[in-house]
């Protein structure tokens, strides 16, 4: 049976902590999407490790961590966190998968990602520059490298060269990039990678078959799925619950529980809508005392109120069983906190969340305002601890949202969890 963490809003929710506490006596650990964008922290015995690529289950004895299908690897990458994680102490030997079928993550992809945003100009995307979206657009046309292209000399030199020609027609001489030497890169790469590559197919039906308990971890968030985020203003994968079985070919049977990660108020990285979002002394509170900086690319965070609009509509995608609340403790010193409960446009309540971007910049929010609950939550581990004004905020959440809140963070550390 698997156990499905999913981001509810635009990533940076804190998906990696969830997912390293109930990895104690998970077997699997999966990553279904995404890439090296995503970044998830996870503190563990004092230490802070933050991960790109690897699944957070690395960081608990005998999980095997597998990167899935729907992926795309920046080789460079695993092979740096791997070493990362083993310098800190963590055997990684024999515990880190990855599908034959993830596309492989060039230098030429990251290359073009930044070319991409030159040409976008006031209208970009906002990316992490990793080459995700340049990986995944040639997935698409049928001209990318599959990770197992990668043990066919020829055929890897060929696909490459090509790929190169055609971004070197588009961009002429904007395009600084020499194919030869990542070729050659990757001749260093082939044998060092090899022990990590499996066909993940047979493994996943032996796992689902032997009953093996697996976890998987969401990367980014539901706002940011290619298909029902803000687009343009996205990631490059579906990153609800139809990737990870699209990702990881996972028996939809045979899930347990899937739980949508949702922070206390809301943060965005980059470009695109926000409603909520506070550009004033209340969203520079969230931001300092949150410390409110993206993992990847270590840019400063935009803040606003928790928007339980986009929560609601999250949860009409993925149909959480239970809610993770995180970061309730940043919240702890506001005289008052407001929620956004409603979007009108032009007098009208919406039903739902806005495809349209037009109508995103010029509707009305609605906000309730609760009482703040002026006391320390930190660290606190019962339901009951917390303040009066601290679970009405909860339960208000769970009466509009229709789904129970079952863990609540109160720390960074992995023991400040609240588990009802």
């Amino acid at each position: 049976m698997a156990t499905i963490v999913l981001g509810a809003q635009w990533g940076d929710e804190g998906k990696g902590k969830i997912t390293d506490v109930l990895s104690e006596g998970i077997q699997l650990c999966c990553r279904a999407q995404g890439g090296h964008n995503a970044g998830h922290t996870i503190v563990k015995n004092g230490k802070t490790f933050d991960v790109h690529i690897l699944p957070s289950g690395i960081l608990t004895d005998g999980c095997v961590n597998l990167i899935g299908t729907g992926c795309v690897v920046y080789i460079p990458q695993l092979f740096k966190e791997i070493e990362t994680v083993e310098k800190n102490g963590i055997n990684t030997h024999d515990r880190v998968l990855v599908s034959d079928r993830c596309h492989v993550d060039l230098d030429l992809h990251t290359k073009v990602d930044g070319l991409e945003e030159v040409e976008l100009g006031k209208g970009n995307i906002g990316t992490t520059g990793k080459g995700i979206g340049p990986t995944y657009s040639t997935k698409a046309t049928r001209s990318g490298i599959h990770v197992a292209d990668i043990f066919n000399k020829k055929l890897f030199d060929t696909r490459l060269l090509n790929m190169a020609s055609g971004f070197k027609k588009r961009y002429g001489d904007l395009l600084q990039y020499d194919a030869e030497e990542e070729i050659a890169r990757f001749d260093e790469y082939r044998e060092r990678l090899k022990p990590f590559v499996v066909d993940q197919v047979p493994l996943i039906e032996s796992a689902v078959k032997g009953n093996v308990r697996m976890l998987v971890e969401g990367a980014n968030a539901l706002m940011l799925d290619i298909d029902n985020g803000t687009y343009p203003y996205v990631t490059s994968s579906n990153t609800g619950l139809g990737g990870v079985f699209t990702g990881l070919h996972l028996n939809p049977r045979k899930i347990k529980e899937t739980i949508g990660v949702v922070k206390a108020y809301t943060t965005r990285v980059g470009s695109g809508p926000f409603p909520s979002e506070q550009i004033n002394e209340i969203g520079e509170k969230l931001q300092q005392v949150g410390k409110e900086f993206g993992v990847t690319t270590g840019r400063k965070r935009r803040c606003g109120w928790l928007d339980l609009v986009v929560v609601k509509f999250s949860n009409s995608i993925n149909w959480y069983d239970a809610i993770n609340l995180t970061k309730l403790d940043i919240l702890d010193d506001f005289d008052e906190v407001k929620v956004a409960t409603e979007y009108t446009y032009q007098g009208q309540k919406l039903a739902s969340f806005p495809a349209d971007l037009e109508v995103l910049d010029k509707m009305e929010v609605k906000y309730e305002t609760l009482p703040g609950w002026k006391s320390k939550t930190v660290g606190l581990s019962k339901y009951e601890e917390l303040p009066e004004n601290a679970r009405k905020y909860i339960e208000f959440i769970e009466r509009f949202v229709g789904v129970r809140v079952k863990y609540i963070g109160t720390g960074p550390g992995r023991e400040s969890m609240i588990v009802r």
